[in-house]
Protein backbone atom coordinates (compact mmCIF):
# COMPACT_ATOMS: atom_id res chain seq x y z
CA UNK A 1 0.00 0.00 0.00
CA UNK A 2 1.28 3.53 -0.87
CA UNK A 3 1.02 7.07 0.79
CA UNK A 4 -1.51 9.48 0.16
CA UNK A 5 -0.47 12.26 -2.03
CA UNK A 6 -2.43 15.03 -0.37
CA UNK A 7 -0.38 14.26 2.93
CA UNK A 8 2.98 14.72 1.26
CA UNK A 9 1.72 17.47 -0.42
CA UNK A 10 -0.19 19.27 2.59
CA UNK A 11 3.32 18.69 4.44
CA UNK A 12 5.31 20.56 1.67
CA UNK A 13 3.15 23.21 2.12
CA UNK A 14 3.92 23.97 5.69
CA UNK A 15 7.45 25.79 5.90
CA UNK A 16 8.28 25.78 9.75
CA UNK A 17 10.61 23.15 11.47
CA UNK A 18 10.20 20.98 14.36
CA UNK A 19 12.91 21.00 17.41
CA UNK A 20 14.99 24.15 16.16
CA UNK A 21 16.27 24.19 19.61
CA UNK A 22 18.03 20.35 19.30
CA UNK A 23 17.78 17.72 21.90
CA UNK A 24 16.86 19.54 24.86
CA UNK A 25 18.93 19.82 27.98
CA UNK A 26 20.66 16.59 28.80
CA UNK A 27 19.91 16.37 32.36
CA UNK A 28 15.86 17.11 31.38
CA UNK A 29 16.46 14.11 29.50
CA UNK A 30 17.78 12.42 31.87
CA UNK A 31 15.02 13.28 34.34
CA UNK A 32 12.08 12.10 31.84
CA UNK A 33 13.73 9.19 31.38
CA UNK A 34 13.93 8.11 34.89
CA UNK A 35 10.19 9.20 35.22
CA UNK A 36 9.13 7.37 31.83
CA UNK A 37 10.59 3.53 33.77
CA UNK A 38 8.27 4.93 36.81
CA UNK A 39 5.19 5.96 34.82
CA UNK A 40 5.61 2.77 32.59
CA UNK A 41 4.73 0.64 35.84
CA UNK A 42 1.01 1.07 36.34
CA UNK A 43 1.45 -0.78 39.34
CA UNK A 44 3.92 1.02 40.90
CA UNK A 45 1.63 4.33 39.95
CA UNK A 46 -1.54 3.52 41.96
CA UNK A 47 -1.33 6.28 44.60
CA UNK A 48 0.65 9.09 42.46
CA UNK A 49 -2.29 11.07 42.03
CA UNK A 50 -4.44 11.34 44.97
CA UNK A 51 -8.75 10.77 44.58
CA UNK A 52 -9.26 13.83 45.53
CA UNK A 53 -6.64 15.90 43.43
CA UNK A 54 -8.36 19.11 43.46
CA UNK A 55 -9.92 20.26 40.48
CA UNK A 56 -11.59 23.68 39.71
CA UNK A 57 -14.78 25.15 37.18
CA UNK A 58 -14.37 29.17 37.02
CA UNK A 59 -17.23 29.52 33.79
CA UNK A 60 -19.99 27.59 32.56
CA UNK A 61 -22.10 28.84 29.50
CA UNK A 62 -25.58 27.56 28.54
CA UNK A 63 -26.57 26.35 25.30
CA UNK A 64 -29.77 25.38 23.73
CA UNK A 65 -28.24 21.18 23.78
CA UNK A 66 -25.41 21.63 26.32
CA UNK A 67 -23.18 23.22 28.96
CA UNK A 68 -19.94 23.75 28.61
CA UNK A 69 -17.95 24.58 31.75
CA UNK A 70 -14.50 25.66 32.00
CA UNK A 71 -11.76 24.33 34.18
CA UNK A 72 -8.38 23.81 35.63
CA UNK A 73 -5.93 22.07 37.89
CA UNK A 74 -2.60 22.17 38.38
CA UNK A 75 -0.21 19.29 36.53
CA UNK A 76 0.68 16.77 39.10
CA UNK A 77 4.38 16.38 37.08
CA UNK A 78 5.25 19.91 38.28
CA UNK A 79 4.88 17.98 41.79
CA UNK A 80 6.65 15.09 40.83
CA UNK A 81 9.29 16.45 38.35
CA UNK A 82 9.56 19.98 39.43
CA UNK A 83 10.61 23.10 36.94
CA UNK A 84 10.24 20.15 33.94
CA UNK A 85 7.07 22.19 32.48
CA UNK A 86 7.56 25.45 31.51
CA UNK A 87 5.72 27.95 33.75
CA UNK A 88 2.84 28.45 31.24
CA UNK A 89 2.04 24.90 30.91
CA UNK A 90 1.89 24.22 34.47
CA UNK A 91 -2.08 25.25 35.13
CA UNK A 92 -3.84 22.37 33.17
CA UNK A 93 -6.87 23.74 31.49
CA UNK A 94 -9.97 22.11 30.02
CA UNK A 95 -13.37 22.14 28.45
CA UNK A 96 -16.09 19.93 29.49
CA UNK A 97 -19.10 19.77 27.06
CA UNK A 98 -22.14 18.06 29.20
CA UNK A 99 -25.77 17.38 27.15
CA UNK A 100 -28.24 18.98 29.23
CA UNK A 101 -30.16 15.26 28.58
CA UNK A 102 -28.86 12.05 29.11
CA UNK A 103 -29.83 9.15 26.53
CA UNK A 104 -28.21 6.69 28.57
CA UNK A 105 -25.74 6.53 31.59
CA UNK A 106 -23.90 9.60 31.88
CA UNK A 107 -21.13 8.67 29.47
CA UNK A 108 -17.98 10.88 29.16
CA UNK A 109 -15.12 10.60 26.61
CA UNK A 110 -11.81 12.80 27.35
CA UNK A 111 -10.33 14.27 24.27
CA UNK A 112 -6.35 14.84 23.98
CA UNK A 113 -5.40 16.96 21.28
CA UNK A 114 -3.90 16.46 18.17
CA UNK A 115 -1.01 18.52 16.67
CA UNK A 116 -1.88 22.06 16.11
CA UNK A 117 -5.31 21.82 18.10
CA UNK A 118 -4.82 24.84 20.44
CA UNK A 119 -7.56 26.07 22.44
CA UNK A 120 -10.48 23.59 22.08
CA UNK A 121 -12.57 24.82 18.55
CA UNK A 122 -11.59 22.23 16.94
CA UNK A 123 -12.41 19.34 18.99
CA UNK A 124 -15.60 21.18 20.49
CA UNK A 125 -16.97 21.77 16.99
CA UNK A 126 -15.81 18.39 15.05
CA UNK A 127 -16.40 15.99 17.98
CA UNK A 128 -17.87 17.11 21.09
CA UNK A 129 -20.99 18.79 20.02
CA UNK A 130 -21.95 16.30 17.11
CA UNK A 131 -21.04 13.39 20.00
CA UNK A 132 -23.97 15.68 22.58
CA UNK A 133 -26.87 15.29 19.69
CA UNK A 134 -25.85 12.05 17.88
CA UNK A 135 -25.54 10.24 21.52
CA UNK A 136 -25.88 12.43 24.55
CA UNK A 137 -22.37 11.89 25.45
CA UNK A 138 -20.05 14.20 26.91
CA UNK A 139 -17.03 15.54 26.55
CA UNK A 140 -14.26 16.50 28.04
CA UNK A 141 -10.92 18.93 26.50
CA UNK A 142 -7.65 18.80 27.94
CA UNK A 143 -5.25 20.97 26.76
CA UNK A 144 -2.30 19.68 25.57
CA UNK A 145 1.33 21.78 27.46
CA UNK A 146 2.86 23.82 24.60
CA UNK A 147 -0.77 24.82 23.07
CA UNK A 148 -2.86 27.12 23.55
CA UNK A 149 -3.09 29.19 27.24
CA UNK A 150 -0.21 26.12 27.78
CA UNK A 151 2.07 27.40 25.00
CA UNK A 152 5.75 29.01 25.94
CA UNK A 153 6.09 32.42 24.74
CA UNK A 154 9.28 31.53 22.84
CA UNK A 155 7.78 28.79 20.61
CA UNK A 156 6.18 29.21 17.49
CA UNK A 157 3.24 28.40 16.44
CA UNK A 158 2.90 24.62 17.24
CA UNK A 159 6.61 23.72 16.72
CA UNK A 160 7.37 22.41 19.53
CA UNK A 161 11.18 23.89 20.44
CA UNK A 162 12.67 20.78 21.73
CA UNK A 163 12.65 17.13 21.45
CA UNK A 164 12.54 16.78 25.17
CA UNK A 165 9.06 18.90 24.98
CA UNK A 166 7.25 15.81 23.68
CA UNK A 167 8.33 14.00 26.17
CA UNK A 168 7.29 16.33 28.99
CA UNK A 169 3.84 16.57 27.23
CA UNK A 170 3.24 13.07 27.15
CA UNK A 171 4.45 12.18 31.07
CA UNK A 172 2.20 15.79 31.69
CA UNK A 173 -0.94 14.19 30.02
CA UNK A 174 -0.68 10.56 31.69
CA UNK A 175 -0.75 12.29 34.70
CA UNK A 176 -3.34 15.17 34.17
CA UNK A 177 -5.90 12.44 32.23
CA UNK A 178 -5.38 10.33 35.87
CA UNK A 179 -6.60 13.80 37.90
CA UNK A 180 -9.31 13.82 35.11
CA UNK A 181 -10.75 10.42 35.12
CA UNK A 182 -10.65 10.35 39.46
CA UNK A 183 -12.76 13.51 39.26
CA UNK A 184 -14.96 12.29 36.80
CA UNK A 185 -15.69 9.41 38.95
CA UNK A 186 -16.20 11.45 42.69
CA UNK A 187 -19.11 13.62 40.26
CA UNK A 188 -20.62 9.86 39.56
CA UNK A 189 -20.37 9.89 35.83
CA UNK A 190 -20.29 6.60 34.13
CA UNK A 191 -18.69 4.86 31.75
CA UNK A 192 -15.53 6.52 30.90
CA UNK A 193 -13.35 6.42 27.79
CA UNK A 194 -10.27 8.33 26.12
CA UNK A 195 -10.04 9.25 23.01
CA UNK A 196 -7.77 11.18 20.19
CA UNK A 197 -6.61 11.72 16.56
CA UNK A 198 -2.99 11.63 15.82
CA UNK A 199 -0.42 12.77 18.26
CA UNK A 200 -4.01 12.79 20.57
CA UNK A 201 -4.57 9.15 19.95
CA UNK A 202 -0.74 8.49 21.48
CA UNK A 203 -1.46 10.84 24.25
CA UNK A 204 -4.94 9.09 25.02
CA UNK A 205 -3.28 5.71 24.78
CA UNK A 206 -0.20 6.28 26.81
CA UNK A 207 -2.80 7.37 29.08
CA UNK A 208 -4.86 4.30 29.34
CA UNK A 209 -2.23 2.26 29.95
CA UNK A 210 -1.69 3.85 33.08
CA UNK A 211 -5.03 3.30 34.51
CA UNK A 212 -5.92 0.95 36.26
CA UNK A 213 -9.33 -0.18 35.52
CA UNK A 214 -10.40 -1.60 32.27
CA UNK A 215 -11.61 1.70 30.21
CA UNK A 216 -12.67 2.04 26.55
CA UNK A 217 -9.68 3.72 24.09
CA UNK A 218 -9.83 4.61 20.96
CA UNK A 219 -6.94 6.05 19.24
CA UNK A 220 -7.47 7.30 15.71
CA UNK A 221 -4.60 7.93 13.29
CA UNK A 222 -1.95 7.05 15.42
CA UNK A 223 -0.20 3.78 15.90
CA UNK A 224 2.29 1.44 18.24
CA UNK A 225 5.31 4.44 18.15
CA UNK A 226 6.35 7.93 17.41
CA UNK A 227 9.62 6.92 16.18
CA UNK A 228 9.17 6.16 12.86
CA UNK A 229 7.02 9.40 12.80
CA UNK A 230 9.88 11.47 13.29
CA UNK A 231 12.51 9.21 11.20
CA UNK A 232 10.33 8.16 8.27
CA UNK A 233 7.21 9.82 7.65
CA UNK A 234 6.47 12.94 6.20
CA UNK A 235 6.98 14.71 9.48
CA UNK A 236 10.38 13.65 8.90
CA UNK A 237 10.91 16.35 6.65
CA UNK A 238 10.20 19.26 8.89
CA UNK A 239 12.55 18.35 12.20
CA UNK A 240 15.65 20.34 12.12
CA UNK A 241 18.13 17.71 11.54
CA UNK A 242 20.85 20.10 11.00
CA UNK A 243 20.95 21.50 14.83
CA UNK A 244 20.34 18.24 16.34
CA UNK A 245 23.19 16.57 14.13
CA UNK A 246 25.40 19.40 15.35
CA UNK A 247 24.41 19.18 19.29
CA UNK A 248 25.02 15.49 18.95
CA UNK A 249 28.39 16.05 17.44
CA UNK A 250 29.16 19.01 20.47
CA UNK A 251 28.21 17.22 23.41
CA UNK A 252 29.34 13.61 24.42
CA UNK A 253 26.88 13.43 27.08
CA UNK A 254 24.00 12.23 24.24
CA UNK A 255 25.77 9.12 22.56
CA UNK A 256 28.02 8.14 25.59
CA UNK A 257 25.56 8.45 28.58
CA UNK A 258 22.30 8.94 27.62
CA UNK A 259 21.87 6.28 24.72
CA UNK A 260 22.93 4.06 27.57
CA UNK A 261 19.45 5.19 29.32
CA UNK A 262 17.46 3.75 26.16
CA UNK A 263 15.71 0.22 27.64
CA UNK A 264 13.56 -0.59 24.57
CA UNK A 265 14.81 -3.33 22.71
CA UNK A 266 12.34 -5.37 21.45
CA UNK A 267 11.65 -6.36 17.94
CA UNK A 268 11.41 -3.03 16.13
CA UNK A 269 14.17 -1.64 18.43
CA UNK A 270 17.16 0.50 17.15
CA UNK A 271 19.25 -1.94 19.16
CA UNK A 272 18.15 -4.62 17.17
CA UNK A 273 19.91 -3.68 14.33
CA UNK A 274 20.13 -6.50 11.03
CA UNK A 275 16.35 -7.64 11.63
CA UNK A 276 14.85 -4.48 11.90
CA UNK A 277 17.09 -3.60 8.97
CA UNK A 278 15.32 -6.12 7.18
CA UNK A 279 11.88 -4.61 7.02
CA UNK A 280 10.98 -2.37 3.82
CA UNK A 281 11.87 1.12 4.02
CA UNK A 282 8.62 3.77 4.54
CA UNK A 283 10.61 6.14 2.44
CA UNK A 284 10.06 4.51 -0.64
CA UNK A 285 6.30 4.50 -0.24
CA UNK A 286 7.03 8.29 -0.16
CA UNK A 287 8.42 8.06 -3.23
CA UNK A 288 6.20 6.71 -4.65
CA UNK A 289 3.35 9.25 -4.18
CA UNK A 290 2.78 10.10 -7.84
CA UNK A 291 2.27 6.07 -8.81
CA UNK A 292 3.24 7.22 -12.20
CA UNK A 293 6.35 8.38 -14.43
CA UNK A 294 6.88 11.70 -12.14
CA UNK A 295 8.09 9.38 -9.21
CA UNK A 296 11.75 9.20 -10.09
CA UNK A 297 11.97 12.86 -10.81
CA UNK A 298 10.61 13.32 -7.50
CA UNK A 299 12.26 11.35 -5.75
CA UNK A 300 15.56 12.92 -7.30
CA UNK A 301 14.49 16.60 -6.42
CA UNK A 302 13.92 15.61 -2.91
CA UNK A 303 17.06 14.20 -2.64
CA UNK A 304 18.62 17.22 -3.90
CA UNK A 305 16.70 19.41 -1.37
CA UNK A 306 18.77 16.51 0.85
CA UNK A 307 15.57 16.07 2.73
CA UNK A 308 15.47 12.14 2.21
CA UNK A 309 16.48 10.71 5.37
CA UNK A 310 19.88 8.38 5.33
CA UNK A 311 21.16 9.89 2.21
CA UNK A 312 18.36 8.19 -0.49
CA UNK A 313 15.08 5.93 -0.94
CA UNK A 314 16.85 2.58 -0.91
CA UNK A 315 17.93 0.92 2.68
CA UNK A 316 17.34 4.23 4.47
CA UNK A 317 16.54 1.88 7.86
CA UNK A 318 19.68 -0.09 7.53
CA UNK A 319 21.54 2.71 6.72
CA UNK A 320 20.34 4.53 9.90
CA UNK A 321 20.71 1.04 11.58
CA UNK A 322 24.00 0.17 10.46
CA UNK A 323 25.98 2.74 12.97
CA UNK A 324 24.61 1.63 15.87
CA UNK A 325 25.64 -1.83 16.99
CA UNK A 326 24.16 -4.14 19.16
CA UNK A 327 24.49 -2.30 22.48
CA UNK A 328 22.96 0.99 21.05
CA UNK A 329 26.01 2.59 21.04
CA UNK A 330 27.93 3.89 17.89
CA UNK A 331 30.32 2.32 15.77
CA UNK A 332 32.20 5.84 14.51
CA UNK A 333 33.08 8.21 17.48
CA UNK A 334 33.93 12.23 17.07
CA UNK A 335 37.15 11.76 18.94
CA UNK A 336 37.35 14.06 22.29
CA UNK A 337 39.20 14.30 25.04
CA UNK A 338 38.47 14.33 28.75
CA UNK A 339 38.85 17.85 29.15
CA UNK A 340 37.71 19.16 25.74
CA UNK A 341 35.38 22.51 26.87
CA UNK A 342 32.20 22.77 24.30
CA UNK A 343 33.88 25.49 21.90
CA UNK A 344 36.76 23.03 21.07
CA UNK A 345 34.25 19.90 20.56
CA UNK A 346 32.05 22.24 18.18
CA UNK A 347 35.42 23.85 16.51
CA UNK A 348 36.39 19.67 16.08
CA UNK A 349 33.40 18.94 15.09
CA UNK A 350 33.32 21.39 12.10
CA UNK A 351 36.50 20.71 11.03
CA UNK A 352 35.61 17.27 10.90
CA UNK A 353 32.60 16.37 8.85
CA UNK A 354 33.70 15.20 6.26
CA UNK A 355 35.18 12.25 8.00
CA UNK A 356 32.18 11.58 9.90
CA UNK A 357 29.74 11.15 7.20
CA UNK A 358 27.79 8.77 10.08
CA UNK A 359 26.90 11.39 11.82
CA UNK A 360 23.49 12.24 10.17
CA UNK A 361 22.45 8.84 10.26
CA UNK A 362 23.56 8.36 13.90
CA UNK A 363 21.48 11.18 15.25
CA UNK A 364 18.38 9.38 12.86
CA UNK A 365 19.16 6.73 14.98
CA UNK A 366 19.41 7.91 17.95
CA UNK A 367 15.90 10.08 17.54
CA UNK A 368 14.86 6.52 17.19
CA UNK A 369 16.03 5.48 19.94
CA UNK A 370 14.68 8.41 22.46
CA UNK A 371 11.44 8.68 20.62
CA UNK A 372 10.88 4.84 21.37
CA UNK A 373 11.82 5.05 24.94
CA UNK A 374 9.32 7.48 26.12
CA UNK A 375 6.50 6.45 23.12
CA UNK A 376 6.77 2.97 22.52
CA UNK A 377 3.82 1.53 23.89
CA UNK A 378 5.61 -1.87 24.39
CA UNK A 379 7.74 0.07 27.14
CA UNK A 380 4.57 0.89 28.88
CA UNK A 381 1.56 -1.56 30.64
CA UNK A 382 -0.95 -3.07 28.58
CA UNK A 383 -4.49 -1.57 29.33
CA UNK A 384 -6.01 -3.89 31.58
CA UNK A 385 -8.77 -4.87 29.24
CA UNK A 386 -7.63 -4.54 25.28
CA UNK A 387 -10.82 -5.66 23.85
CA UNK A 388 -12.23 -2.55 24.53
CA UNK A 389 -9.67 -0.70 22.34
CA UNK A 390 -10.80 0.36 19.21
CA UNK A 391 -7.96 1.71 16.61
CA UNK A 392 -8.87 3.33 13.63
CA UNK A 393 -6.10 3.86 11.09
CA UNK A 394 -5.88 4.92 7.55
CA UNK A 395 -4.64 2.62 4.91
CA UNK A 396 -2.23 5.25 2.95
CA UNK A 397 -1.48 7.10 5.86
CA UNK A 398 2.64 8.79 5.16
CA UNK A 399 2.38 10.70 8.56
CA UNK A 400 1.96 7.68 10.77
CA UNK A 401 4.51 5.41 8.91
CA UNK A 402 3.21 1.22 10.27
CA UNK A 403 5.89 -0.49 8.33
CA UNK A 404 8.72 -1.54 10.41
CA UNK A 405 7.07 -1.10 13.82
CA UNK A 406 5.50 -3.63 15.98
CA UNK A 407 1.77 -3.75 15.16
CA UNK A 408 -0.66 -2.80 18.44
CA UNK A 409 -2.26 -6.04 18.09
CA UNK A 410 0.91 -7.81 18.93
CA UNK A 411 1.64 -5.01 21.71
CA UNK A 412 -2.39 -5.46 22.95
CA UNK A 413 -3.95 -8.74 22.05
CA UNK A 414 -7.53 -8.98 21.78
CA UNK A 415 -7.56 -4.89 20.00
CA UNK A 416 -9.17 -4.37 17.08
CA UNK A 417 -8.31 -2.12 14.39
CA UNK A 418 -10.33 -0.51 11.89
CA UNK A 419 -8.88 0.59 8.56
CA UNK A 420 -10.19 3.77 6.16
CA UNK A 421 -9.30 4.10 2.76
CA UNK A 422 -7.09 7.20 2.01
CA UNK A 423 -4.54 9.18 4.73
CA UNK A 424 -4.02 11.45 7.44
CA UNK A 425 -5.12 14.45 6.01
CA UNK A 426 -8.13 13.45 4.30
CA UNK A 427 -9.07 11.13 7.33
CA UNK A 428 -9.31 13.94 9.81
CA UNK A 429 -11.08 16.28 6.76
CA UNK A 430 -13.76 14.08 5.87
CA UNK A 431 -13.99 11.07 8.66
CA UNK A 432 -14.71 12.28 11.54
CA UNK A 433 -17.90 10.33 11.79
CA UNK A 434 -16.24 6.95 11.63
CA UNK A 435 -14.51 7.97 14.51
CA UNK A 436 -17.62 8.98 16.49
CA UNK A 437 -19.07 5.53 15.75
CA UNK A 438 -15.71 4.19 16.63
CA UNK A 439 -16.33 5.84 20.24
CA UNK A 440 -19.90 4.33 20.25
CA UNK A 441 -19.34 1.06 19.46
CA UNK A 442 -16.58 1.07 22.60
CA UNK A 443 -18.69 2.72 25.11
CA UNK A 444 -21.40 0.32 24.25
CA UNK A 445 -18.93 -2.98 24.09
CA UNK A 446 -17.68 -1.67 27.69
CA UNK A 447 -21.03 -1.30 29.37
CA UNK A 448 -22.03 -4.90 27.78
CA UNK A 449 -18.90 -6.26 29.65
CA UNK A 450 -18.63 -3.72 32.89
CA UNK A 451 -22.39 -3.30 33.76
CA UNK A 452 -21.96 -3.27 37.22
CA UNK A 453 -18.57 -1.66 37.30
CA UNK A 454 -19.47 1.77 38.78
Amino acid sequence: MGVSRLDVFYRRLLLTKLFIGGWGKPEDLKRIFEFRKYIADRERCRSLVPKDYPVHINKTEEHTDCQIHEGFFISPLEHLVPGILPPEAVKARFQFIVPKKWQKNRPVCIHLAGTGDHFFWRRRTLMARPMVKEAGMASLLLENPYYGYRKPKDQLRSSLKNVSDLFVMGGALILESTVLLRWLEREGYWPLGMTGISMGGYMASLAVTNWPKPIPLIPCLSWSTASSVFTTGVLSKAVNWKELEKQYAINSVYEEEIIKLLEYCGADSFKMDPEFAKNEDSLEHLLRVSGGQNTRAAGEAEAERGLLIGGGCRGGVEQVLSSVNSSGTSHEYLPRSPGENNLQQGMKAESTKCSRPSLHRESISFMKGVMDECTHMANFSVPVDPSLIIVVQAKEDAYIPRTGVLSLQEIWPGCEVRYMNGGHISAYLFKQSVFRKAIYDTFDRFCLKYPNLH
